[in-house]
This record gives C-alpha cells, sequence and structure tokens, in this order.
C-alpha cells in the first residue's frame, strides 16, 4: 500500500490487490465476532476501534486546511461546507478537505467504505445463514449490479454515489470472507475454484485492456476490473492460504508485522503525509539531489516520517482499544505456552483429535466435532479463531500458533504455565480481530 502511493506502480494493483483482500478478511473477522456476539455489540466495537484516530486527525487537519484558505477556494473537489463536516466525526460519507490538503483526507474513502461494511453486516451475514446452499448468489450479486449500473447509467447525488460504486466493488470480497469463516469456501472442489480465479481473472484483465483508466493496467481506476480481479485473487487466496508460521522464526519481519497490527490505522490515516512531506524535508536539509537513489532514500524517508507520525499520535490507538496509552507499542513476542497434561479420557497426542490443552491444570474433556470452517473449537469447547483463545471481551482472535506452539509436547510431569497479564496483553495486540488492516492469517486446517 505505501509502496503504490508512493511510486504509483500499476502492476502492484495487479500483483496484490491489497483492497480487496483487506476487505476480504476484514470480512471473514466480522463474520467470526457475529457468530458470537449480538450485532450491536460487533458493530460497536469496531466503530469505537476505528474512530478516535480518525477525530484526532481531523483536530489536526480540518483547522490548518480552513486557516489556508479552503472556504475560498472555488475549484477544489471538496468545496468549503460546514455541514459535511459531520462526515469526520461518523464518515459515512468521504470526510471533505481543501485541494491543498488533499493528502489528509484522500485516502479517507477506504474508512467510509469499511463503516459501511461494518454497518451492513449484520443484514448480510443473517442473509448469508439463511440462504444456505443459495448463498453464493449473494457472492456474485455486488457483480451482477456493477452490470446493471454500467447498462442502465444509474447514478445517485455525489456522495451516495461513491457509497454506492466503492460498495459494490469489494461487497463480493467482503462476502467472501463470510465463506471463508463458515467452511463453505473450503468445501469447494479445488478445479472449480482454479476454474473460477481463471474466469474472473480473465474477464478482468480483458475489460482492463479495453477500458484504461489514467494510469494503464491500474485497476485501481477501473471498479469493473478491480471487483473481478480482487473476487478471483481473494478465491485463491483464501482457499489455500498461505501457512504463516515461518514468520515467527523472523524476529525482525514478526515484529514488524506486530507493530503494523497495533499501529494499523494509524499508518494508513498518516502515511500519505508522510509521503507528502518527504521532498519539504529533503529540500529543508539540502539533501534533494539524489540521482539514482531517489527511489530508496524516498522509501525510507516514508518510512522513517510515517515512524514519526506513529509516535506521536498512535497512542490514541491505545485509547480506543482501552488500553495504556503508549509511544511505541510493546511487540515483543510471548514465550511459547506449555500444554498441560491430557486426561486418561484425551486422545493421544498422535491422535488426529489431540490438541494443545488451554493454559490450566486439571482433566480435559473429550473433544466434540470441529465446527467447520473458522473460528475453531479448542477441545473443551471454547471458541477460538486460529491458535488464540477468545479475549477479555470474548472476541475471537485471528492470529498463528504462538512461538513455540506447534512444537509443544504433553509433558504429564510438568503442569501447564499460565500466561502473565503482560504476556496476554502481547497476544491481544497481535491478533485483534478489531485491525483496520487484518495481517494475520488464520492457520490451515
Amino acid at each position: 500500500m505505501i509502496v503504490y502511493h508512493l511510486f504509483g506502480w500499476s502492476w502492484l494493483s495487479i500483483v496484490m490487490p491489497a483492497m480487496g483482500v483487506m476487505f476480504a478478511l476484514a470480512g471473514s473477522l466480522t463474520a467470526a465476532s457475529l457468530e458470537r456476539r449480538p450485532a450491536g455489540q460487533v458493530v460497536t466495537s469496531r466503530l469505537r476501534r476505528l474512530l478516535p484516530p480518525l477525530w484526532l486527525l481531523g483536530v489536526i487537519a480540518v483547522p490548518v486546511m480552513i486557516s489556508l484558505g479552503w472556504a475560498q477556494e472555488e475549484d477544489g473537489e471538496h468545496p468549503f461546507k460546514p455541514w459535511k463536516l459531520a462526515f469526520w466525526i461518523l464518515p459515512l460519507g468521504d470526510p471533505p478537505g481543501s485541494e491543498l490538503g488533499i493528502d489528509s483526507w484522500e485516502p479517507l474513502w477506504y474508512i467510509r467504505a469499511y463503516v459501511w461494511f461494518i454497518l451492513l453486516s449484520p443484514v448480510l451475514w443473517f442473509v448469508w445463514k439463511k440462504l444456505g446452499p443459495a448463498c453464493w448468489l449473494l457472492v456474485f450479486a455486488p457483480i451482477v449490479a456493477i452490470v446493471a449500473l454500467d447498462k442502465t447509467g444509474f447514478g445517485l447525488p455525489e456522495t451516495a454515489d461513491v457509497v454506492m460504486w466503492d460498495f459494490v466493488t469489494y461487497a463480493a470480497c467482503w462476502i467472501m470472507g463470510f465463506a471463508h469463516r463458515d467452511g463453505r469456501l473450503r468445501k469447494l472442489s479445488p478445479a472449480t475454484v482454479v476454474m473460477l480465479v481463471f474466469v474472473l481473472g480473465g474477464a478482468a484483465l480483458y475489460y482492463q485492456n479495453g477500458h484504461q483508466g489514467e494510469d494503464a493496467w491500474d485497476l485501481n481506476d477501473v471498479s469493473e476490473s478491480q471487483s473481478l480481479y480482487s473476487l478471483a485473487f481473494v478465491l485463491l487466496a483464501l482457499r489455500w492460504q498461505p501457512n504463516m508460521d515461518w514468520l515467527a522464526k523472523v524476529r525482525p519481519l514478526d515484529r514488524a508485522v506486530t507493530l503494523l497490527n497495533t499501529r494499523a490505522v494509524t499508518v494508513y490515516l498518516w502515511h500519505n503525509l508522510a509521503i507528502a512531506a518527504i521532498w519539504p524535508v529533503l529540500t529543508f536539509i539540502t539533501f534533494d539531489e539524489l540521482g539514482h537513489f531517489e527511489k530508496p532514500v524516498t522509501l525510507g524517508m516514508t518510512f522513517a516520517l510515517t515512524a514519526v507520525a506513529v509516535l506521536a499520535f498512535g497512542w490514541v490507538e491505545d485509547v480506543a482499544a482501552q488500553r495504556k496509552p503508549r509511544l511505541w507499542p510493546d511487540i515483543d513476542t510471548p514465550p511459547p505456552v506449555r500444554a498441560a497434561a491430557p486426561s486418561p479420557a484425551s486422545p493421544s497426542p498422535e491422535s488426529p483429535a489431540a490438541a494443545l490443552v488451554p493454559a490450566a491444570a486439571g482433566p480435559m474433556p473429550s473433544p466434540g466435532p470441529t465446527p467447520a470452517g473458522w473460528p475453531e473449537t479448542d477441545p473443551d469447547g471454547t471458541p477460538h479463531a486460529g491458535w488464540a483463545e477468545v479475549g477479555r471481551d470474548e472476541q475471537p482472535y485471528a492470529g498463528r500458533p504462538p512461538t513455540g506452539a506447534a512444537a509443544a509436547t504433553l509433558d504429564e510431569s510438568k503442569p501447564a504455565t499460565p500466561l502473565t497479564g503482560r504476556q496476554k496483553t502481547r497476544q491481544e495486540r497481535k491478533r485483534d480481530e478489531n485491525n483496520l488492516i487484518p495481517t494475520w492469517w488464520a492457520p490451515k486446517e
């Protein structure tokens, strides 16, 4: 995302349609919550985590834009209208801004789209469950809607029109997250998935070839191509999701991903401003003649300035998550969790039904059948996403096994070691399903 916004390489939208993947993962995690908690709690929880960082940006950006003459602009994309400032509080429409301050508000379409998906998810999830075997119709309904919009030329007033188009562009990916969540995607035969990937991806590239946007082969400029190609990519990625266990062995990369999870909203909101500040900063320090080093230096500067924003403003994500605010989040990886001894009634470690025992000594109940999909159910009946337990607010975490968990052995002579409060906090931050930009993949089942 940062590299795409910095260099504008259109081929990146084909190699990795990042927005479609993020919407799909967010849809899967949202479905996981809706299955366990009332819809009102799920919606409220996500909005509570998302909006405070946006408010902080607005408190800083809006007065600056007004003081620099936003109200006098006549040809800007968002003319100054006081009532539209309400979108900085609840972004049901794009939060507005001046032409001079475009780098502060231009990326906020994603926040607005995310809010709408969260608000509509209880209804979409209800319909998905009620449709039964016909649920796949809901995946392809947004594509049918795009065709209908193209053929009829139907449009809405500007504020609502962009909401409508972004929804139909990414709704198929979001709903595909539902299919990943309840196991329906896994039940599709490999041949069916491969055929759909080739048909959807081929149709996307064919359409893109005849309807190029401002930049050739940039899928982000053409909603029709973006929708089809993102769905194809998501089908492939979620059906054969990559195993991320290797990440724990690369500590610097593991910590970087954990940091991104903990400060995802801050990074997204401020990285565009960091890019805009590169050349003013380089000019100020008289280091603007870079020659062949321009790309690596500007990329490094982007990361450095974004890190400054994380230090300055990231603490608001802790406040939104009801954690103690920190200038820099604690990203240490928790130590391996030792498993408890099995009871006589428990399956042997070699049995396919064997699983790691939760961190508590005592007999383990006989496991029941594991529901299809994700989150799984622990042998004691506790739902979880991946390998992590549910959190203090009863939300399943999305994650990979804690470091060393896969290699843990059941030893009757060694009781389970409960996690300390500090270690639990680290795991919560690492696998929080409310992250704006989900990073952790669910493990293969």
